[in-house]
């Protein structure tokens, strides 16, 4: 009786997820016993196992980017391999394409398949067939639990639910999950960077004070305890933060805007007042625009209903120009939608004029001036010490983190988690050290009612001698915002505490050469 043929048999295995792989027996170990038990029972048609592994474990079967797949496919062409045998049909491919390419390279190389829980024949027309069949439906199952996973995703997130992601700057993800829990630390530096974007109206300068600062991205550590993000910001990363409406308490899932179970962690007016900012730099990306047409309140103005910024813009009839201050709620959606609508830009221009004239007239508007300069001022301090706690919290518990590594100098990776501590610690120390200063900045800028009053008393004389552009800076210095309410028929003027010190400065400087 003529030898049977030795038929090389090679086991491919697969799991999509890692979950359970760290078990002594896990779901690749119980393919794999089932496939050697079919060969063992083909012993005598001459098959034989290879001792080689293709475990997949963690990766889908929705594509061919596996690396066992790739070795089992290299060993194929080099001719290493008679058979392939696999669990379920599923293990191998879910989609048919990628399975119709991967038969295809098996008939090239005269390799046959088997599935030990479906009994076919590929060399026959009707194994084929069964084949394709079976595939079919694993594939339209794959495509089943993805749109259910979907759907849940999206049900989650209109109920206003957490449903995973990359944690974000100023929360932290509850360890029981479905929910964020705020970062008192963190949010208090997601404030910053908002104050910081209202500040230099472009990227660039925040990206580099947050360097300099030493604030990065939001780090965290995954489920496989690995250490994750912390990576310092740039231009993409901080538009990305300066967008998430997670911030304002809210979540969105595609273009859907949807209430969240979280806490905002940021007023919605100065959310609305950095997109307003971010819609304007678009086309600009940040940079000085020539004020053609002499806006004085350029960005400064904001409709109070809406929670939106104002824009200049202009009409021209004959040779005559208009120019208006319009609201970008009313230009977008109609104009039944605003009750402000537009304002003429020059009667509203000159009506903060006056204001600021008025003040430097009136004893009870300059306290009342003084009072929001300090409060200004006072706010900025109060972030400030906030940062520093944070800071000295930060320090202590880098500190704990070297001495229990200290403790631990026979583990590897010891050296290199030392050497990160230490650059954490150095940064932290260096922004600590900033921070003090900047306080001591923040006081010497805190200024008095007679300042106040200096400052405002010196600005109508000097006013009408200025050139539109010295104008505009010199509103800019003295006002940090406009706002206007057109139902109500109200604006008031918000006034920079700095700026207030600057003219105050000046006003010295003129009196002490004259």
């Amino acid at each position: 009786m003529p030898e049977k043929e030795t038929i090389r048999c090679a086991i491919y295995t697969r799991k999509s997820t890692e979950e359970g792989l760290e078990q002594d027996f896990n779901s690749l170990d119980a393919q794999r016993e089932s496939a050697e038990a079919y060969i063992a029972s083909q012993r005598h048609e001459g098959w034989v196992c290879l001792p080689d592994r293709y475990d997949d474990g963690g990766y889908t079967g929705g594509n061919m980017e596996r690396p066992a797949l790739a070795r089992l496919l290299a060993d194929i062409e080099a001719g290493c391999i008679d058979c392939i045998v696999v669990y379920k049909v599923d293990r191998l491919s879910r989609s048919l394409l990628d399975f119709a390419r991967i038969m295809e390279t098996l008939d090239r190389r005269r390799v046959s398949f088997v599935s030990v829980t479906q009994q076919f024949n590929t060399t026959t027309s009707m194994g084929r067939l069964t084949l394709n069949i079976l595939l079919s439906f694993a594939q339209f199952e794959r495509k089943i639990i993805s749109e259910r996973t979907r759907d849940k995703i999206a049900a989650a997130r209109r109920k206003g639910k957490w449903s995973g992601g990359r944690p974000i700057l100023g929360y932290d993800v509850d360890p029981r999950g479905g929910r964020l829990l705020v970062n008192e630390d963190e949010a208090a530096r997601v404030r910053a960077i908002f104050e910081l974007y209202l500040e230099h109206e472009a990227l660039l300068p925040v990206v580099k004070e947050l360097d300099a600062r030493g604030w990065r991205n939001k780090c965290w550590t995954t489920k496989k305890h690995h250490e994750s993000g912390g990576g310092p910001f740039n231009k993409v990363s901080l538009s990305y933060l300066l967008r998430n409406v997670l911030y304002i308490g809210k979540l969105t899932y595609g273009k859907e805007i949807h209430e969240g179970e979280h806490p905002a962690i940021l007023d919605a007016e100065v959310f609305e007042r950095v997109q307003a900012l971010l819609h304007r730099n678009g086309t600009t990306s940040g940079r000085y625009v020539r004020n053609r047409f002499g806006a004085l309140l350029k960005g400064l103005v904001r409709c109070v209903p809406c929670g939106c910024a104002m824009v200049h813009t202009h009409t021209k009839k004959g040779n005559k120009r208009y120019r208006y201050y319009v609201c970008l709620n009313a230009q977008k959606r109609g104009w039944h939608n605003c009750p402000s609508k537009s304002v003429p830009a020059a009667e509203m221009e000159r009506f903060v004029v006056d204001q600021i004239r008025c003040v430097g007239k009136d004893h009870v508007l300059q306290t009342e001036t003084f009072t929001q300069a300090r409060a200004l001022g006072e706010k900025r301090t109060r972030q400030l010490e906030a940062e520093k706690a944070a800071l000295e919290r930060e320090l202590k518990r880098h500190a704990a983190a070297l001495r229990r590594l200290v403790s631990q100098v026979e583990r590897e990776d010891t050296p290199g988690r030392m050497v990160d501590l230490q650059e954490r610690i150095r940064t932290a120390e260096q922004r600590a050290t900033q921070v003090r200063e900047e306080l001591i900045a923040v006081g010497r800028e805190l200024v008095d009612e007679r300042e106040v009053a200096r400052a405002l008393e010196i600005f109508d004389p000097v006013w009408e001698s200025l050139s539109s552009r010295e104008k505009e800076r010199a509103i800019r210095l003295l006002v940090e915002r406009v706002d206007y309410d057109g139902a109500r028929g109200t604006l008031s003027v918000i006034f920079h505490p700095a700026g207030m010190k600057l003219l105050a400065n000046d006003s010295k400087k003129k009196e002490a050469r004259a």
